[in-house]
């Protein structure tokens, strides 16, 4: 394992980190606090926040201004200078049982996202594509979808659902939607003979590995494009997250984690629980891809 300088972009102690997105045009990171109902910024080295009225889970940038966000209910249009907000479609308003989880931009313009039952219920969570005015079901029957990324030549997609410790990859066609069946690309049962662990958000850098966050496990892993487990750096937080990779040259591997569900002793004893975190030198990664409407 190698050790990294692990520095804290943001000491805010979130609930439930999640959805980092570093917007390319304005040089900025973006996070989600789900159970807090927040989207979070830094803006001149102080917090600024979005308050929504339900769950929001992940982020995908449209231009300068506007972000896409995954709420409990639909994918929102958000201002982030005058606040002003536009539904794009519903997100499973139907289930109120049902929240919005992990997701990401891919190369074509398309928002990939994932929804999940609030008490975790085995598979009531559904995989989506959001693309070119449909909102389109991927996949049904998965429990806590997570680990979304997509492989520098645009020819797959990384997907996980976290209790089964494996992660996905599908084969994609001309326009971004997969094809045939989805096989397992890193199979994280057993591993280091273990219990295994439990991917949680991911992306994918230039060179084609896979930086996944591990839920428990205090660590982010890497995997090479053929799927071997390559490196990990071990994180000052117990529940890490969601990478993101962002900084001038793309350079710095950002993650946010989780306090919710935690022990006081827990907390007091590991203050970067619930922080958000800020690494350099990792690797490059890929600039986020814009969501085109």
């Amino acid at each position: 394992m190698t050790d990294r300088r692990i520095d804290t972009h943001d000491a805010t102690r979130c609930l439930l980190g999640e959805g980092s997105l570093w917007h390319p045009e304005r040089r900025q990171l973006f996070w989600c606090d789900i159970l807090s109902n927040r989207v979070l910024s830094r803006v001149e080295g102080s917090l600024r926040e979005w308050a929504f009225d339900s769950h929001v889970s992940t982020c995908g940038w449209i231009d300068r201004d506007r972000l896409l966000v995954a709420t409990r209910t639909d994918l929102t249009i958000l201002n982030v200078e005058t606040d002003l907000r536009e539904r794009l479609c519903p997100l499973e308003d139907d289930r109120p049982a049902n929240r919005s989880n992990d997701g990401r931009a891919d190369p074509w313009g398309g928002f990939w996202i994932g929804t999940m039952g609030h008490a975790k219920e085995t598979g009531a969570g559904t995989l989506y594509r959001w693309y070119r005015g449909e909102l389109r079901k991927l996949k049904a029957g998965m429990t806590i979808n997570n680990s979304t990324c997509f492989s520098p030549d645009g020819g797959h997609a990384y997907f996980s659902d976290t209790p089964t410790q494996m992660i996905m990859r599908w084969d994609l066609d001309g326009d971004g939607w997969p094809k045939g069946d989805p096989v397992v690309w890193a199979d994280l049962r057993n591993a280091d003979g273990g219990d295994g662990y439990n991917p949680d958000g991911a992306v994918c850098d230039a060179e084609g590995r896979v930086w996944n966050a591990q839920w428990g496990a205090s660590r982010i892993a890497c995997y090479g494009p053929d799927g071997a487990f390559l490196d990990a750096i071990p994180m000052p937080a117990r529940q890490v997250t969601c990478p993101a990779f962002g900084g001038p040259d793309l350079t710095t591997l950002f993650c946010t984690s989780a306090a919710a569900g935690l022990s006081e002793g827990e907390l007091s004893e590991r203050m970067g629980n619930g922080r958000t975190f800020a690494i350099e030198g990792v690797a490059k990664g890929q600039a986020e891809h814009r969501v085109v409407l």
